[in-house]
């Protein structure tokens, strides 16, 4: 983070950060370079570091400056898609031959990116509970070059602990990569618990308004964001201006969604865990949580990510899906609108028949900023 930020609030760094006025017209919000190459003053003489806009983007580059700022990072890279962010880190951090450590319970994408794409040049993965920090060490070996984790998880909202993971990749001389995709980092940063590497979809609540799709990577390390930068650049998929400045919008408004979210996601927990057709809510808010207690102090509140598991089996949790009417079905998260679905069947499909598989009978939320009391009386109509 710069130093004209370290000192602010994070609602005050979101819509700052990056955010410099126009100096030719004095425009408050960045214009969108919609732009693929700059004028050079004379052969290798580039205007403010511009050459191509696959390099670099002045749009792009107000973007990474606040995902770095918000963050507490040293430097931030902004992609065309969160898998593609992914991928450029597995890249830039693996060799044939390396390990991974990945959680037992992770978004379907990031585990089809390691079981079906990374292995095929001969990178090898393994799975642990990420809950259990002993567990995470128990699968580290003399080839493991990172630990990959996601808190809270996909989509059984599963919680780590980042600090005492953090320590174990420390003596293990490796890296630790954390998707912070459901909390943002308004209700979370890894990197100051210890994190190498912070992973975002923007196109969830960063965004926040299913308009867009991109992804980010966050790091401390000097050294690494600039290997980082040369492979962005050598790859290429890269988050176009129009994009960039999507995200930057969404998220001048992020600590407001994210308060509202994770408000209306305990008015529903509080309604799913008396209702007779649910067996078990999953919700790192409840007290009787696994993760409350870590949950609680690493985050700043809870979320707006509700999971739960509908009794009567995989039909029945298929059904209430359908009869949602203010939750839309769909994939994805984190925008205003509501959405329901039921992950083994859908966000999830990739994983079936792993060690990554999720139960039949679960049913997952992003819950919305629409009134409360609307949204509860719909899952109640559901539920029936």
């Amino acid at each position: 983070m710069s130093d004209s930020h370290s000192t602010q609030s994070f609602e005050t760094v979101a819509i700052h950060a990056g955010n410099t006025a126009d100096p030719l017209t004095g425009a408050v919000v960045p214009p969108i370079y919609q732009v693929s190459t700059y004028k050079q003053d004379g052969v290798g003489g580039l205007r403010g570091g511009y050459e191509y806009s696959r390099s670099a983007n002045p749009t792009r580059t107000a973007l990474e400056e606040n995902l770095a700022a918000l963050e507490g990072g040293s430097r931030g890279l902004a992609f065309a898609s969160g898998l593609a962010a992914e991928d450029c880190l597995l890249r830039t951090l693996l060799s044939p031959g390396d390990h991974v450590v990945i959680p037992n319970d992770a978004y379907g994408g990031t585990f089809r990116l390691f079981a079906k794409v990374v292995s095929r040049w001969g990178v090898e993965w393994s799975v642990a509970d990420t809950s259990d920090p002993e567990a995470v060490r128990a699968s580290l070996t003399d080839r493991t070059k990172a630990i990959w984790v996601e808190t809270p998880s996909n989509p059984l909202l599963g919680i780590t602990d980042i600090a005492a993971v953090a320590q174990i990749a420390r003596e293990a001389g490796v890296r630790l990569v954390v998707d912070n995709t459901f909390a943002s980092p308004y209700l979370q940063q890894p990197l100051a618990l210890g994190a190498d590497v912070v992973v975002h979809s923007m196109t969830k609540y960063m965004g926040g308004h299913s308009d867009v799709v991109g992804g980010a990577l966050v790091v401390n390390d000097a050294q690494l964001g600039e290997e980082l930068a040369y492979h962005q650049n050598a790859m290429g998929a890269v988050a176009g201006p129009f994009d960039a400045w999507l995200v930057l919008r969404g998220i001048k408004t992020l600590a407001v969604r994210m308060d509202r979210h994770s408000e209306n996601a305990a008015k529903v927990t509080e309604m799913l865990t008396r209702h007779a057709r649910v067996s078990s809510v999953l919700y790192p808010g409840l007290p009787d949580h696994p993760g409350h207690e870590v949950a609680a102090k690493q985050m700043r509140s809870f979320g707006g990510m509700v999971s739960f598991r509908v009794a009567g089996g995989e039909e029945a949790a298929v059904e209430v899906c359908n009869r949602a009417k203010l939750f839309t079905l769909g994939e994805s998260l984190g925008g205003v609108e509501s959405l329901i679905e039921h992950p083994g069947r859908m966000t999830h499909a990739s994983v079936v028949g792993s060690a990554l598989e999720v139960p039949s009978d679960l049913v997952r939320l992003s819950v919305g900023i629409e009134s409360a009391d609307d949204l509860v009386a719909d899952l109640q109509q559901a539920l029936g």
